[in-house]
């Protein structure tokens, strides 16, 4: 596999995830596809619960792309087939963290996610 730019955010945001997080390596998935209205789209990062439901997803970008409203767009779009806890979106520079409030269906943006 080649490191582009994408990719070190990536490897970095696992490593975070593990090591400062203290999620289980075990429940982390990387790059996978999934289905969104008939188009199949590739998801950057997921973090699981034990129970198979989806806790985390992470959107990466190249440190060079700024991270703007399209790609909240993005990942609240992959968020409505997910339904994760939490969504991650980072250029390895910039972080945005949120917490879903799907009673209000927004947002809320944080400090960082929980550790595990």
């Amino acid at each position: 596999m080649v490191l582009t730019p994408e990719e070190w955010v990536r490897q970095h945001v696992v490593h975070w995830l593990v090591s400062e997080k203290k999620y289980s390596a075990a429940l982390i998935n990387v790059e996978k596809q999934l289905l969104l209205n008939n188009t199949k789209k590739r998801y950057d990062i997921v973090v699981y619960n034990s129970d198979g439901s989806i806790h985390i997803i992470v959107e990466c970008k190249a440190p060079k792309i700024k991270i703007t409203q399209d790609t909240f767009d993005q990942i609240a779009r992959y968020n409505l087939i997910t339904q994760a806890s939490y969504l991650v979106v980072t250029n390895g520079i910039e972080h945005y963290f949120c917490r879903m409030d799907y009673e209000k269906e927004r947002y809320v943006f944080l400090e960082s996610i929980p550790s595990n």
